[in-house]
């Protein structure tokens, strides 16, 4: 099965455009930077992205390690 590129393209741009709405800021650079980073192929933007969702991870799971525990109801 062959797939097309502009498919391709076009689902890279959905998954990218959730992430820049959804995660938090700099976890993903900017297409430009993108070709830059990681190269101008559809697969570099696919390795952005796949970076930017683990960054995402990353940084919620050290926000719930550093959040200090509850008070004790008990007293």
């Amino acid at each position: 099965m062959k797939v097309d590129a502009d498919e391709c393209r076009t689902a890279l741009m959905l998954i990218r455009r959730t992430i820049e709405e959804h995660c938090p800021p700099g976890v993903l650079p900017s297409e430009e930077a993108v070709n830059g980073l990681y190269g101008p192929e559809l697969i570099h933007e696919a390795e952005a992205l796949a970076a930017a969702i683990v960054a995402t991870i990353d940084k919620m799971q050290l926000r719930v390690m550093m959040k200090p525990p509850s008070p004790s109801i008990k007293q």
